[in-house]
């Protein structure tokens, strides 16, 4: 069964489909075709019954006055928000007629699907967006806007993500987390971390701004944004020059360590404190501290990331623990991601084998340059996005808009509300939530899978993104069986596929899991704590401190620091400060963005953080309304005077929609589509703006 009942009331399971590490197990009542609650699973070891500030209310998203429910075509200008309802038939005629004279004139490669987090299904999110594509020969996206720098790292250094199971934080010592706000992006980690605390663990939380999470630690050091390369350099030569690297661990375990280490020696404390801001004797007590606890663990994720140093950033931080010697041992090592434990096997997903290669790519992060003629080849005539609102949460938002106001350029745009990109589509069609929906979910935080069964009948003429490309696939005269599948029988293969190439997941019966909703992986032997066998899935078998493989991409295989190109040579009366667009506790990105009780927590008009030093020197006041600028954009917001950010550095809360903050502009208008130092990724948080009172 997938249900439990009360009477008149059905109790279906499922999953949270957003982009969090928790992938959440919950569970929706449905009392004669309406959905009553929605609720965490009590009974799963991680959600334990709650769920997030973001996704409790999700049924106010799925009863919205504002949800998209029949195609509609644009009849008047572009963004002018004028449109007509339209019948699925019409709709699917224009986008085969625009596109067969396309292929026709310049080939499938003319067409740019453009997808990412929306949801994080196998099936309504990686098969979606590769299956229907590959088959047709359209232009592939490199997926790179969120943890492409990291993917490269950890794959490089440790040959994935296999991080401690969570629950074992408990027992925990020394947690030092280092650019992230679990608080907000993991909050189910939050219970285990206080219970870590109260058995004598020392939290420890590096950021530039006092987060969330950073206000609940024993300990928070800020840091100059984007000099953490320079940290963790510096922590490691100083392992080294006292004898507290665990040099024996380091031979039998890892490749390049003396390189390392002869890199490390080129940041001594003084360099160190210098770059980061961070007094020289505050470094060394925390990598003494960090040295003698055990076990000792470091928690990162994503925030780092998002600077054009970050790829080696990140493959400095995490080379921490292994020259501490923390890994493999239990509630030790590093968390980053567990992902590499439920690994879909590729070709079940994406049924590349089956499929004509893709003719180029184009990274995700250059769309408005890409739309705007950054390309080889034809340039892109049509746009299809899903499951993403490019508009709002990619880089460099007004080179976008640029791109999506051609009259030549035909756009489709597949979503539940007319978003900030939706308003410059051609035609829109509507989208299912993930409760008028089936899927099966993996997580980047934990070791359980998860099915989501289907509770709500699709309302309206909506439409999930595997039936959207069914619909296509026959549009176009694709016959393969693999693109017709349901949702259903599209997760069981993915499963069963899976099962052969990854033996975590081979004790979980496909019928048993749509049950129960969950099913937690039989990890193999010797990686329930990761790499207590000394065992790396890497080219040596060991752990790569000098990652001889990033050599052939033209990257240093020894981490180092050097500013992102934002930063450096500025002058000295150079008066921008940096600003840093984290993550919202309310909001997905941009997901949640437009429902009005989320966004009135998160808080309303939207708020820049600004030290009351800086703000003193430029005549603000708290509370006063604000213009941030570049050369690529501005946004308005309101001044908050906070010390929890450091002078030279403002903060605001990424996600906010054009169409519902002042002027129009979100902070993508502001931001760079420059491309980072490793895994072409994007560079957020690499950005310098002037900060002005506005003039009433």
């Amino acid at each position: 069964m997938t249900t439990t009942s009360q009477p008149d009331i059905q109790f279906i399971r499922g999953a949270c489909p957003h982009d969090c590490p928790d992938t959440c197990s919950v569970i929706t009542g449905v009392q004669n075709g309406r959905a009553i609650s929605f609720e965490g699973n009590p009974e799963h070891p991680i959600t334990r019954g709650w769920l997030c500030a973001k996704v409790r209310p999700y049924l106010d998203r799925v009863y919205h006055e504002e949800r998209l429910l029949y195609p509609l075509r644009r009849t008047g200008p572009k963004g002018s928000g004028m449109w007509e309802r339209i019948s699925w038939d019409d709709a699917l005629a224009e986008i085969k007629a625009n596109w067969e004279r396309i292929i026709a004139e310049d080939g499938a490669q003319a067409i740019l699907p453009y997808s990412y987090s929306g949801t994080l299904g196998a099936v309504q999110g990686s098969a979606a967006s590769s299956r229907f594509w590959l088959r047709l020969g359209a232009t592939g996206l490199e997926r790179s806007i969120c943890d492409a720098a990291a993917s490269v790292g950890i794959k490089a250094t440790y040959g994935g993500g296999f991080a401690p199971d969570l629950r074992d934080v408990v027992d925990c010592k020394f947690l030092l987390i280092w650019g992230t706000n679990p608080a907000s992006t993991s909050p189910h980690s939050m219970p285990f971390i206080r219970e870590a605390q109260k058995n004598g663990c020392h939290v420890v939380v590096i950021d530039p701004r006092r987060s969330l999470t950073a206000r609940s630690a024993d300990e928070y050091i800020p840091i100059k944004p984007a000099t953490d390369a320079a940290l963790a350099l510096g922590m490691i030569n100083l392992l080294f020059e006292e004898g507290l690297a665990d040099k024996a661990w380091l031979e039998a375990n890892t490749i390049g360590w003396r390189d390392l280490r002869d890199r490390a020696a080129e940041y001594p404390l003084d360099k160190a404190a210098e770059i980061t801001g961070i007094p020289a004797e505050k470094i060394a007590d925390l990598t003494r501290r960090f040295a003698a606890a055990n076990p000792a663990q470091l928690k990162t994720n994503d925030g780092i990331q998002r600077h054009g140093n970050s790829g080696q950033t990140f493959r400095a931080v995490i080379a921490l623990p292994a020259v501490a010697g923390k890994i493999g041992v239990k509630a030790g090592g590093l968390t980053y991601s567990a992902s590499g434990f439920s690994a879909w096997d590729s070709d079940a997903i994406t049924h590349m084998s089956d499929a004509p290669t893709p003719p180029r790519f184009v990274n995700m992060n250059r769309l408005g340059a890409v739309l705007n003629g950054e390309v080889a080849g034809p340039p892109i005539r049509s746009l299809f996005v899903f499951s993403a609102n490019p508009a709002t949460s990619t880089p460099n938002t007004a080179l976008i808009l640029k791109g999506l106001l051609r009259d030549d350029l035909f756009t489709v745009v597949h979503e539940q509300f007319m978003t900030d990109t939706a308003l410059y589509a051609d035609i829109v069609l509507p989208a299912t939530t993930q409760l008028e929906q089936e899927d099966i979910h993996k997580a980047s935080g934990h070791r359980f899978i998860h099915y989501n069964n289907q509770a709500l009948d699709p309302p309206g003429e909506t439409v999930s993104n595997w039936d959207l490309m069914r619909k296509l696939s026959a549009l176009m005269g694709f016959d393969e069986p693999w693109l017709h599948l349901d949702a259903r029988q599209a997760a069981e293969e993915i499963l069963t596929r899976s099962q052969q190439s990854n033996p975590n997941l081979r004790g979980i019966c496909f019928d048993e899991l749509r049950a129960t909703g969950v099913a937690e992986m039989k990890i193999t032997p010797g990686m329930d704590i990761p790499f207590a066998d000394g065992i790396f899935p890497t080219p040596s078998g060991k752990l790569e401190l000098r990652a001889d493989s990033l050599i052939a991409e033209g990257l240093d295989p020894l981490p180092h620091y050097a500013p992102p190109k934002e930063f450096e040579d500025r002058p000295a009366n150079d008066d921008r400060l940096i600003l840093i667009s984290a993550a919202s506790h309310h909001f997905v990105s941009s997901s949640m963005a437009n429902q009005p009780k989320l966004e009135a927590k998160e808080g309303l008009p939207p708020r820049l953080d600004i030290h009351p030093a800086d703000a003193a020197t430029r005549g603000i006041s708290d509370d006063c309304d604000v213009m941030i600028a570049n050369q690529r954009g501005w946004a308005v917001l309101k001044a908050r005077l906070s010390e929890e950010t450091q002078p030279g550095v403002v903060v605001a809360p990424k996600g906010r929609w054009g169409q519902r903050s002042p002027g129009g502009h979100g902070l993508n208008w502001t931001t760079s589509d420059d491309l980072g130092d490793t895994g072409r990724h994007a560079t957020f948080h690499s950005n310098l703006v002037t900060v002005t009172p506005v003039e009433r």
